[in-house]
């Protein structure tokens, strides 16, 4: 392999000759071999690379201290990245030590090489357009990585959001559906009082829908930025204005409003914003895992279980049982479920091991936040697409189990009293016999055509509609 030499304080490395990055990214790519997946990994971060980069260039040839021809020759190369190219050139880890130093330098070394080219020099001529004196003008790892972060988030929190929002609309056209067919409500796993399979779906959208809003809410606290701030929050090497002209050149290049920490010492260290996103994740995994649970519950059987519902059949269930297949789905998103919960550990960790003015453990956080957002929004596509668009539901068992369930002795309470209903309840349960049979056959306490009223489908799913009947009566 061909290669070039490229040098810094600590000496010399080899460096492929065709790559756009240079010694401190090898370094990086030498001491941090940690998960194994790259910065390239997230395409949304590269490109938060390239705006955040090209606003400080813009920012620092407006204020005369970059040359204006290196100025257009960065621009051009944070251009390309922005467009999607050279991808590949971001290697290095995303867990690593320096708070994110080698992936700013990373960043810095491939945008100083491209525009070496575009201006008609060599890959590592940095006498020309330099990394650190040039790219990384005014700027640090501090300011740059962590506005590069929110800005990467932003990006790609919009299509999870999406994603939350077609799982949501799922759940609302099965509850229309199941509108009418009737069930057996269950509270301690036990039988409670009826209600419709429509009612039950139509709970899991509404509270999908809720995380809709929370990630709304979160991602508000990400325009924030501590552009300018440099090391700690003095804003030292950067030029008088340039911060917030910076973080107006963001905002117009992204189409996204960003703001300029009012107190720069306090955002370079600060790690909250992360905290309650990581949490958002959480609470949404954690209902991800009761809805896969209770789809679980309902589908168990067929014939041994509850049987209520069936989800599509994805792949045999067993090699060693015939004819078995296993709500392979929800265990799935299950298990995302977990590693999301894991990851805001994670982050909560991360973020309190902060020390005076920086916070050295963001990469973690990075690889925590991606992780959680890469994992959830194909759990969540993965959940709509294979499992709940796919649902049916067996009406006729899920009726008879209502109507030889006791728990429906709940509705004649206001009619006979708790006392004389738990009775009833007694006996049914020691004899086997149905409530109708003690009710209507045996006691007479209902005549049939009352009975059928009392538990029509309207009253038993909409109770209030037997009360409106009576005091209209």
């Amino acid at each position: 392999m061909d290669t070039r030499i490229e040098k810094d304080f600590l000496g010399e490395r080899e460096i492929p000759v065709n790559a756009y990055y240079g010694v401190q990214t090898q370094r990086a790519k030498e001491n941090f071999q940690i998960t194994g997946i790259p910065m390239s990994a997230e395409p949304e971060f590269v490109r938060a690379f390239g705006y955040v980069k090209k606003a400080a260039t813009q920012a620092n040839r407006d204020l005369k201290v970059l040359e204006p021809e290196v100025a257009d020759a960065i621009i051009h190369a944070c251009d390309l990245l922005i467009a999607g190219q050279y991808r590949e050139q971001f290697i290095t880890d995303f867990i690593q030590g320096g708070a994110g130093t080698s992936v700013n330098m990373n960043a810095n070394e491939v945008i100083a090489n491209l525009a070496l080219e575009h201006l008609g020099h060599s890959k590592g001529q940095y006498q020309f357009v330099s990394p650190n004196d040039h790219v990384n003008y005014g700027q640090s790892t501090n300011d740059v990585y962590p506005t590069a972060f929110r800005l990467a988030l932003i990006l790609r929190l919009s299509a999870y959001s999406e994603a939350l929002r077609q799982l949501q609309a799922a759940f609302f056209r099965k509850a229309e559906e199941f509108d009418r067919v009737l069930k057996m409500g269950r509270t301690h796993l036990q039988d409670a009082v009826p209600m419709s399979l429509g009612q039950e779906f139509r709970g899991w959208g509404t509270t999908i829908g809720e995380e809709v809003q929370r990630i709304a809410e979160v991602r508000q606290l990400l325009h924030e930025i501590n552009l300018g701030a440099t090391a700690i929050g003095t804003s030292v090497t950067a030029a008088p204005g340039y911060p917030q002209l910076a973080t107006d050149y963001l905002s117009e290049l992204t189409g996204t409003r960003f703001i300029l920490a009012g107190d720069l010492v306090e955002a370079t260290s600060d790690t909250g914003a992360y905290v309650l996103l990581s949490g958002a994740f959480k609470r949404t995994a954690s209902k991800l895992t009761k809805i896969c649970n209770d789809l679980r519950l309902l589908s168990s059987g067929p014939r041994c279980g509850f049987n209520e519902i069936n989800l599509p059949q994805m792949q045999p269930g067993s090699s060693i049982m015939p004819g078995k297949v296993n709500p392979v789905i929800p265990e799935s998103v299950n298990q995302t479920s977990f590693l999301v919960i894991g990851m805001d550990l994670t982050v909560t960790l991360a973020a309190s091991a902060g020390q005076l003015q920086l916070n050295v453990m963001e990469p973690v956080i990075t690889y925590a936040l991606f992780t959680s957002l890469r994992t959830l929004e194909n759990a969540v596509n993965t959940l709509r697409v294979k499992c709940i668009d796919g649902i049916t539901a067996n009406a006729e068992r899920t009726r008879d189990m209502v109507l030889n369930s006791l728990g429906i002795i709940t509705v004649l309470k206001p009619h006979f009293g708790y006392k004389q209903c738990c009775e009833i309840a007694r006996e049914g349960h020691e004899t086997g016999k149905s409530l109708h049979d003690i009710v209507v056959l045996e006691r007479k306490l209902l005549t049939q055509e009352r009975w059928d009223e009392l538990f029509s489908f309207e009253n038993l799913i909409n109770p209030d509609s037997e009360k409106s009947k009576e005091q209209s009566s």
